[in-house]
This record gives C-alpha cells, sequence and structure tokens, in this order.
C-alpha cells in the first residue's frame, strides 16, 4: 500500500486491524502470551516515527504560544479531571475498574490523536509539538490524580517504577532517537532518507499497535464482558460531552479554528496505548481487569474519532 493510499485510507486501516485483533484474541486464547511482550516496542517505534515528525527547530515558537498552551493545560488537567471526577460518582465502580478508567481518561492522548486531529481538519504539526509536554505533565500528575479519585491506598497498588520506565523507554528514548535523526538528515543522504522513511511508517505501525493491543487483550475482555460494559457509558459520555467543554475553552482564548481542533481533539482523545504498559505491570488480578477496561476505551473511543472527524470541523469553525 502506498503513503498516499495509506493516509487517504486510515479509518479503514484501523477498523481491519481492530476487527481483526478482536477475533484473533478471541479465536486465539493464548495468543496474549506471546503478544503482550510485544506491545511497548511497537509504541516505542510507533512514536519514534511520529516525533521524527516534529519540527523541533519550531518548537520554542509553539511553546511561546502561552494562549494555546494554557487552553490545552486548562482542558487536559483541569476541566477532564473535573468531568471524570463526575461520571465516576455517576457511575462507581468497584477499585480495580475504577483504576483502568482513571489511568486512561486522565491521560491526554499522544499517539493516534495526530493523524486523527490531521483527518479533523486541524494542526497536526501543533499537536505534534506539545506531544512531550502533555505526556510530561500526566506523568507527574498521574498519581496525584489516582490518590485524589481512587485513595491512598493506590499506592500500595500502583509504584513509581513503570511509570519512569515508560517515560524512559516510550518518550525519552524515541525523542532522543528522533533527535538525532533529524540531526543527521540536515547533513548527510543516509539521514534524510532515513527521515523520509519515517514518514511512511505511521499509519501502518499504528495499525501494527492497534492489531497487536487488541488481540492480546479481547480475551479478557470477553471473559469479563459483564464488568467491562458497566464502564461504556462513561466513555461514552466523556465522548459527547468533551468537544462542548473544548468549544468553550476555544471561545474563552480566542484560538484559531486549527488550533481549536487540535484542542477538541487531544481534551477528547485519551493515552490508551501508552498507559495500557502501566496497567500490565499492576499485580494479579488488578493488571488484568484494568487493561481490559482500558482496552474498551480504545475500542470505544476509535468509533467516536469517526464521528469527531466530521463534527470537530463543524462545531469549530
Amino acid at each position: 500500500m502506498k503513503l498516499k493510499t495509506a493516509e487517504n485510507n486510515q479509518i479503514f486501516l484501523y477498523a481491519c486491524a481492530i476487527v481483526t485483533g478482536g477475533i484473533t484474541g478471541v479465536l486465539s486464547t493464548n495468543i496474549s502470551s506471546f503478544l503482550n511482550p510485544l506491545i511497548s516496542p511497537l509504541i516505542a517505534v510507533l512514536l519514534y516515527v511520529m516525533f521524527a515528525q516534529i519540527p523541533f527547530l519550531k518548537l520554542r515558537e509553539v511553546l511561546s504560544d502561552t494562549k494555546y498552551i494554557m487552553a490545552l493545560l486548562l482542558g487536559n488537567f483541569i476541566l477532564v479531571p473535573g468531568l471524570v471526577w463526575i461520571l465516576i460518582i455517576l457511575f462507581p465502580q468497584q477499585p480495580a475498574i475504577l483504576l483502568g478508567v482513571c489511568l486512561v481518561l486522565l491521560t491526554p492522548c499522544i499517539d493516534y490523536v495526530i493523524p486523527f486531529t490531521k483527518l479533523g481538519q486541524g494542526d497536526e504539526k501543533l499537536v505534534l509539538s506539545s506531544t512531550p509536554l502533555l505526556f510530561i505533565i500526566q506523568i507527574l500528575l498521574l498519581p496525584v490524580y489516582l490518590t485524589i479519585f481512587i485513595g491512598p491506598e493506590i499506592t500500595e497498588v500502583v509504584s513509581i517504577g513503570p511509570f519512569v520506565e515508560a517515560f524512559l523507554l516510550l518518550i525519552v528514548v524515541p525523542l532522543i532517537l528522533a533527535v538525532i535523526t533529524q540531526l543527521f538528515a540536515r547533513n548527510t543522504n543516509a539521514g534524510k532518507m532515513l527521515l523520509s522513511a519515517t514518514e511512511k511508517l505511521p499509519e501502518f505501525l499504528m495499525a501494527a499497535v492497534l492489531f497487536t493491543v487488541v488481540a492480546a487483550q479481547m480475551g479478557k475482555v470477553y471473559n469479563d464482558l459483564n464488568l467491562i460494559l458497566s464502564v461504556v457509558p462513561i466513555y461514552i459520555l466523556y465522548l459527547m460531552i468533551t468537544p462542548f467543554i473544548s468549544k468553550i475553552i476555544v471561545s474563552v482564548f480566542n484560538l484559531t479554528p486549527r488550533a481549536g481542533r487540535v484542542l477538541a481533539f487531544s481534551v477528547g482523545t485519551r493515552n490508551s496505548l501508552v498507559v495500557l504498559p502501566l496497567s500490565l505491570a499492576l499485580p494479579g488480578e488488578w493488571a488484568v481487569i484494568a487493561s481490559a477496561v482500558i482496552v474498551t476505551q480504545t475500542i470505544t473511543e476509535l468509533i467516536g474519532e469517526l464521528f469527531y472527524i466530521k463534527l470537530i470541523p463543524k462545531l469549530i469553525k
């Protein structure tokens, strides 16, 4: 499949990956033991090729746009936690499920939000450039949020080690490699060829990640279907409410339409693929339930993104 063909058919490609992964996961009960170790490396490679597209020389310019940065931080780290707090009060859950819900809804997406922002007529370079900032802040705040939302006893279940490991392996290493690649590309033909190659990989890698995650976790979702279905209303309401929260923020901060759409996709899209390795590091039954809850959010959200790419450009003109 050629690059333009893949770009123009991303939704179909991702849908096929999810459906195929779901069928594989249900039919092959032992596949999760093989696929689980592949999830983090695949996500790291995906983030590397996405980071390689970040215009690092313009990063200071993006971060100097204080109005956009303030709107992004307000939406993701103040208003979204408030919304999540209301939703978990309306739909109370047992601790393991609640942990999965909080892990995924309190962390803004830094991976497939990028292609969907582009499809939704947002400025994908803007969301790319703010990705490192979003991840650093969510890693710092997530333990605080979990303590507030679930209670101090959560520290006995969730250790800081997996968070630090995920930050180093999934963000720092890919980011450093992406910077080296760009520097290499400035002076050598081999570097230019490598950088050009990274432009052709995101769609295929995203499909591979989605297939691997869904196939590895679908058995858990299927086995705990009654428990998992209890969180679907939370995810649907979240997807329905956040675009209108974003529109209010866009109006208050007077953002441009393309920047406003970036904000809407960032606030509405959650970090399921990156927090999944954190849930898999939880002890025993906590890991099984929390990871199934997170995968359920991924499936629900990707369906919601199909509506987002049509709704958000009309909502934020």
